[in-house]
């Protein structure tokens, strides 16, 4: 089965690559970047594609299908929009453009608490089944005002961070000044002038603010202040005391993201977590970490009967998804490649992005005489 999409841009690469000539370089390399010296940002890709598979070509086979069911859903394919913040930033609208993608692809949609568009906006475009991530409010009373307005919302899955205990160095964006809006040196100017369809569409859309949280932020933050905002108000640092309230308030299902050792694992089940995302924030909070493949691994081979588990960091292509859920993942979430097709072709490239990924997963598939997603594992060299 082959789904449309722009044959000009048929891989990540060509993408990435037409993005970096139509963002501003502050806006794209805060997509690109990791944190430090982006080693665990090209471990991440690097150890994912180490892993083999093992077609078997002489056996009855009745064709590939992508329908993965989580958490009672049945989506179209097994992969969904990771969190991503400042997304407006990057590109004018673009959490917009990746939520009407997703509904119209029949994927998950999960919505960061510092992008640029709100939850209840997420949530009307794709019909009430966008995903909220929350940072974690210091303060009890703003976190469960934000619980509340995701209820309302009837956001499905609430996906708790836990890898952000404190922010990553990253010399790039100290170097751009970024904040929001974007501090205006001459640099950043010049960046803007020679990138006149992002910057025709930030006027049309708008500056780009976090909207979930206007009603709590002050304006006008530069980088040092904003993060000072950031680690007073939503201190993403959890323990069990912290994480037992949410559990108790939260009536949909919850997600723990940025799982990467057993031991946080374990304590997910625990608590009572009805799935994990193995994560490493795709190579942006510590660099000298792992990569993400490594503790899915061994996650997946000692809990898989007890919790979902899930994947996200380094995936790029459809044959990087089915190395992960042939590596123990039960479904997938990308970020930065999303963000690259809408930084390329703006409003189709969300849809593009979509159909480029479900037709190389989809003829993955059919070369391994793989017919179901869940089988994949069984594939594995």
């Amino acid at each position: 089965m082959a789904f449309d999409f722009d044959t000009k841009y048929p891989s990540m690469e060509d993408l990435r690559a037409k993005a970096y000539k139509k963002m501003p370089r502050f806006a794209f390399e805060y997509l690109d970047g990791g944190c430090n010296e982006d080693i665990n940002l090209h471990r991440n890709t690097a150890e994912l594609r180490e892993v083999k598979l093992k077609p078997r070509y002489i056996r009855e086979y009745k064709g590939a299908n992508l329908k993965t069911t989580l958490f009672g859903k049945t989506y179209d394919a097994p992969f969904g929009v990771a969190p991503v913040g400042l997304q407006g930033l990057m590109w004018p609208n673009s959490p917009e453009i990746l939520a009407k993608a997703a509904l119209q692809h029949n994927l998950p949609f999960i919505l960061s608490t510092v992008t640029t568009m709100n939850i209840e906006r997420a949530s009307e475009l794709t019909n009430g089944n966008a995903w909220f991530q929350l940072y974690n409010p210091a303060e009890d009373t703003l976190r469960n005002n934000i619980l509340d307005r995701a209820a309302a919302a009837e956001v499905p899955v609430l996906v708790l961070l836990c890898d952000v205990p404190t922010f990553g160095y990253r010399p790039r964006d100290f170097r751009n000044g970024l904040a929001l809006p974007p501090k205006m040196t001459l640099a950043n100017i010049l960046q803007i002038l020679g990138r006149p369809h992002w910057a025709f569409n930030t006027l049309k859309y708008g500056t780009p603010t976090f909207e979930t949280l206007k009603p709590y932020t002050p304006e006008g933050l530069n980088l040092k202040q904003l993060g000072q905002f950031m680690d007073q108000t939503f201190s993403g640092r959890l323990n069990e005391e912290r994480i037992k309230p949410i559990r108790d308030k939260w009536k949909g299902k919850l997600v723990l993201k940025g799982v990467a050792s057993e031991e946080d694992a374990l304590a997910a089940i625990r608590l009572g977590f009805d799935g994990i995302i193995v994560s490493n924030h795709g190579g942006r909070q510590l660099d000298a970490g792992e990569a993400a493949i490594a503790p899915l691994k061994r996650i997946s081979e000692k809990y898989k009967d007890q919790i979902t588990i899930m994947m996200d960091s380094g995936m790029r292509s459809g044959p990087d998804i089915a190395r992960a859920l042939a590596s123990g993942a039960e479904f997938t979430f990308l970020g930065r490649s999303f963000m690259y097709g809408v930084g390329a072709l703006g409003n189709k490239g969300g849809n593009h992005t979509m159909a480029m990924l479900k037709t190389e997963l989809q003829q993955v598939l059919e070369q391994l005489c793989c017919e179901k997603v869940t089988d994949l594992p069984n594939f594995i060299l």
